[in-house]
């Protein structure tokens, strides 16, 4: 199980997705992001060497507030072979040191682990408390195969078949439930 460290990130989480969040073609805000963290899962990787998050931000830069999710993935050091545009960039964690913060799409721990999870092989664990599980988290898999397609704009009741759903704060005192991931068939 991986242990969540609560100490200091340079630069945090949200201002690496604030420097990146711009340039990727599904962002729908105005000028320079304002991000607040709206929820998330984790999961495990196997070996223990890699962090798996699963964030969603709010964004209010645009006329309505838009909800991206963000799959991360933490390393020790850079992920070999991983495409150029992968890497959201590096900070400082103040108990581990060095991390390189990845696309968790590109990662393939982070989508090993995200098929896992749709098969009921893993468990969701909450994002900011260590040892728990996430119970808000609904994976299910119809047909039993299917590769993994990333939902980056967040909607409030969006349902699938085949998929996993998770639930994030509105900001506005209420959580509502979307879906972050679907199922293609093969």
């Amino acid at each position: 199980m991986a242990i969540i460290h609560h100490t200091t990130l340079r630069p945090t989480k949200l201002e690496l997705l604030t420097e990146w969040l711009p340039e990727q073609p599904w962002y729908r805000g105005a000028g320079v992001p304002e991000l607040t963290k709206a929820g998330g899962f984790r999961l495990d990787d196997p070996a223990g060497e890699v962090g798996i998050e699963f964030m969603a931000v709010t964004d209010a830069s645009g006329p309505e507030p838009v909800t991206y999710h963000v799959p991360l993935t933490y390393r020790g050091a850079p992920l070999a072979d991983a495409p150029g545009d992968a890497l959201i960039g590096t900070l400082v964690h103040g108990v581990l040191g060095d991390r390189w913060v990845y696309d968790g799409t590109r990662d393939p721990v982070l989508v090993g682990q995200v098929t896992a999870l749709l098969k009921g092989e893993v468990p969701a664990h909450a994002q900011s408390i260590d040892g728990a599980l996430d119970p808000t988290v609904h994976a299910r898999l119809e047909g039993g195969d299917g590769r993994p397609e990333f939902v980056r704009v967040l909607e409030p009741g969006s349902t699938a078949a085949s998929g996993i759903s998770a639930e994030w704060d509105t900001g506005e005192g209420s959580r509502v439930r979307g879906v972050f991931v679907t199922v293609r068939a093969h």
